[in-house]
């Protein structure tokens, strides 16, 4: 095999717990993770040269800092690859936005280097490398639904979500996931989500108790700096939305619908009053 061709999807939290911190300043977390449909195309092509990255995007730094180089660099050194690899990213999840963006386009790369170089290596084993990339490249290659917990790396996986439509919507804004860590140890969590009653609503296909189980401890500081999360969230819930939450550190902000229909014209709402120009309708995606 000398090219093939991925599809690294993006996530949502419906449920994000911070619940300790380490000396080295990693956050010990509990969250449920979920696989949505939007995605990254990447285009990879074995080369015998260095690693060479392409994108659409224009405001992608495409050198060593793009955690697309980063997995294909740990991968060359930690199995003495002499070969190369070219990569071409279609970017169509947002940027900054919470929803693992980067974390699973490095992901993609390191199942593509596994199988464009025939390393044989399982897919805990390309978790293990993953860690090393991000805290969220090991739930990326897993995808699906799944509880995480340590710092991201041990993961639970559970069973897929219950069938509802996904509304998203990423304000123009940009969000320091540093910064909102920094913010959040310098205050007291008033208020855990029930990520034990996420876990049992999801097993029990129970979409209506898991929309009102979302819960984020991040998303208090985030709308705190930044209202616009708020204000979406709001449309979305005056539209019909069962729970409405922000992704990870931000700004992304998402709905549970019934209904498609529902959805799209709580986006078209959300487009209207400015306060997005990133809105996907969507769906959960499981396992894969």
């Amino acid at each position: 095999m000398d090219d093939l061709v991925l599809k690294a999807y993006a996530k949502i939290n419906l449920s994000l717990d911070v619940v300790g911190r380490l000396t080295n300043g990693y956050h010990l977390v509990r969250m449920i993770m979920q696989t949505v449909g939007i995605c990254d195309i990447l285009h990879f092509k074995r080369t015998d040269g260095e690693i060479q990255i392409t994108s659409d995007a224009g405001d992608l730094p495409l050198g060593e800092d793009n955690l697309i180089y980063k997995a294909a660099a740990l991968m060359k050194e930690r199995y003495q690859i002499k070969g190369g690899i070219a990569v071409h990213l279609e970017k169509n999840i947002p940027v900054a936005a919470g929803m693992a963006g980067g974390s699973t386009d490095g992901a993609a790369t390191l199942k593509a280097m596994n199988l464009l170089y025939d390393l044989g290596l399982s897919e805990e084993e390309l978790c293990e490398q993953g860690v090393r990339l991000g805290a969220d490249v090991p739930y990326c290659i897993l995808g699906g639904t799944a509880l995480s917990e340590g710092i991201g790396e041990v993961l639970t996986p559970l069973s897929p979500m219950p069938d509802c439509v996904l509304l998203v919507a990423k304000p123009d804004i940009n969000v320091s996931t540093k910064y909102v860590y920094e913010q959040l140890d310098s205050r007291e969590i008033a208020l855990h989500p029930d990520v034990d009653g996420m876990r049992t609503a999801i097993e029990g296909k129970d979409v209506a108790g898991a929309a009102r189980r979302l819960g984020n401890v991040l998303e208090t500081v985030t709308a705190e700096k930044y209202p616009i999360v708020s204000e979406i969230k709001q449309v979305m819930l005056d539209a019909g939305a069962m729970g409405s939450l922000m992704s990870g550190s931000g700004p992304t902000v998402f709905g549970i619908f019934a209904k498609e229909d529902a959805a799209r014209a709580a986006g078209e709402k959300i487009g209207e009053m400015g306060l997005a120009r990133q809105i996907f309708v969507t769906a959960p995606v499981s396992g894969r």
